[in-house]
């Protein structure tokens, strides 16, 4: 899953996190983290609205100027 990081990197990984954070501020770390992923798999699976609203907006006064010579 994560190549060649094995079970002992993530245990060595696990507790230079916990001696940084604490134990008070893990569970918010945690919470924090799982909410940018899940927004970012969200922003991922969500058609680009965005940008179609833009097209459409920015061919409407194309026509129109088509539309009205002078």
């Amino acid at each position: 899953m994560f190549g060649s990081i094995g079970m002992p990197e993530l245990i060595v990984i696990f507790i230079v996190v916990l001696l940084i954070f604490g134990p008070t501020k893990l569970p918010d770390l945690g919470k924090s983290l799982g909410e940018a992923i899940r927004g970012l798999k969200k922003a991922m699976n969500e058609p680009d609205k965005g940008n179609l609203e833009g097209a459409e907006s920015s061919e409407k006064p194309r026509e129109s100027s088509k539309s009205h010579p002078g």
